[in-house]
């Protein structure tokens, strides 16, 4: 089954999210990416393939994209290469894992770069099951970061942009705690190299998300799965790609850019927006919160134009009801931009030996090769104490 679906209808977009801000900047945006160069980390993924994207189209200077999936590299590619865009300057990309020898020696050979776009993530609450995938979670979502920017210090550099997530204010799981870390990271390396970031809203129907599993399972003939009452906030794949641009040139250092909500995003219930997808590929909605009879009535209901899906309650851990992008104790300015609010991270400065001490900690369980997941969480509710775990012994890998 191939599946085409109106995204901006899906999520309720009427109009461009950053359409302003492209108008009133393309000209500086543009200017400043035909004369830099990029690197890209985590370039093959949803984002940092709309991100690559968005640079191509302003005709770089040079453009070097990084990924340790070279399947989604290769499809990056040909994508590019199939597109009615062109490919100028030095554009070439790498099999890499940002923390490895290989990656310095790279770094070292074909440095420097104007800017370095850091898009790699393990992003999966479902992650932080297990102290093995937990810790390779904080070498990517921290450590990386660290040796990233340490790199970078010592090159000509002009910027550090390094993507968060709105799972990162008032944290309640370890994913979101991470990044909350890797903000704080950011704040604490801004005398050295000129940094930047950006708290993300879901983004709609990217790799591995809910929405994506969606058209995973109708290609399959298999039933959809959606938890009740949990509502997140969407942008389109395009969108990913501009906000990323916009907060890597345009935020001064110790900036983070999130989208303002209050007035252009609505919060989407996810059964919601499986039943529009349903529609959108003209099936209707048979709902059940039994497993087994969403499995087995497939075949029936498809006779009707209808499709089984299985409700399940939100009792797995790590999750909110409903994120936010900042909280109220944060320094925010609202006025800047039509669509975009700022954030300074530079109070964050002042946990600079909080995170020394915590990065040595983790290096110091990885070099005894052993720890577990009590270990980890005990560290970083230490250095984030806002961080509130919902841990209700349940994981998304339990569930269809």
């Amino acid at each position: 089954m191939l599946i085409n679906l109106d995204i901006n209808r899906i999520i309720k977009r009427k109009k461009f999210l950053f359409e302003e801000e492209l108008q009133q900047h393309e000209k500086h945006i543009t200017y400043a990416t035909q004369n830099s160069s990029f690197l890209v980390i985590g370039a093959a993924g949803s984002v940092g393939h709309q991100v690559v994207k968005e640079i191509v189209k302003r005709s770089p200077r040079k453009l070097h994209a990084v990924d340790l999936n070279e399947n989604n590299l290769a499809e990056l590619v040909r994508d590019l290469r199939s597109s009615e865009l062109r490919i100028s300057g030095d554009f070439r990309t790498f099999v890499l894992d940002a923390g490895s020898t290989e990656f310095e020696e790279y770094f070292r050979n074909e440095g420097p770069f104007d800017f370095i776009l850091n898009l790699s993530a393990l992003k999966h609450v479902r992650s932080e099951k297990d102290p093995y995938t937990l810790m390779r979670m904080l070498r990517i979502n921290v450590l990386n970061v660290d040796k990233i920017l340490k790199m970078a210090s010592t090159s000509k550099s002009k910027k550090v942009f390094s993507v968060s997530t709105d799972k990162a204010v008032n944290p309640v799981n370890i994913m979101g705690a991470t990044k909350r870390i890797m903000e704080i990271l950011l704040a604490t390396h801004c005398e050295t190299v000129v940094v930047s970031s950006s708290r993300f809203v879901n983004v709609a129907f990217s790799e591995g998300s809910l929405l994506w599993s969606f058209l995973r399972r109708l290609e399959k003939g298999q039933p959809l799965a959606a938890p009740t009452n949990i509502k997140r906030y969407f942008m389109t794949p395009q969108e990913s790609g501009v906000f990323c641009l916009l907060s890597s040139i345009l935020a001064e250092n110790a900036e983070l850019f999130f989208p303002k909500i209050e007035n252009t995003l609505v919060p989407l219930d996810m059964v919601e927006i499986a039943t529009r997808v349903l529609n959108a590929v003209g099936f209707k909605p048979f709902f059940t919160y039994d497993e087994n009879e969403a499995k087995e009535s497939l075949q029936t209901l498809l006779k009707e134009r209808k499709w089984p899906v299985y409700l399940t309650s939100p009792d797995t851990t790590g999750e909110k009801e409903l994120e936010h992008l900042y909280s109220p104790s944060e320094p925010v300015d609202l006025t800047r931009y039509v669509n975009i609010g700022v954030l300074n991270l530079r109070p964050l400065k002042a946990q600079k030996q909080a995170i020394d001490t915590f990065i040595q900690m983790v290096t110091n369980l990885l070099e005894g090769k052993s720890w577990t997941r009590g270990e980890i969480v005990s560290l970083i509710k230490d250095l984030v104490p806002e961080f509130s775990h919902l841990d209700t012994g349940k994981f998304l890998d339990e569930k269809m």
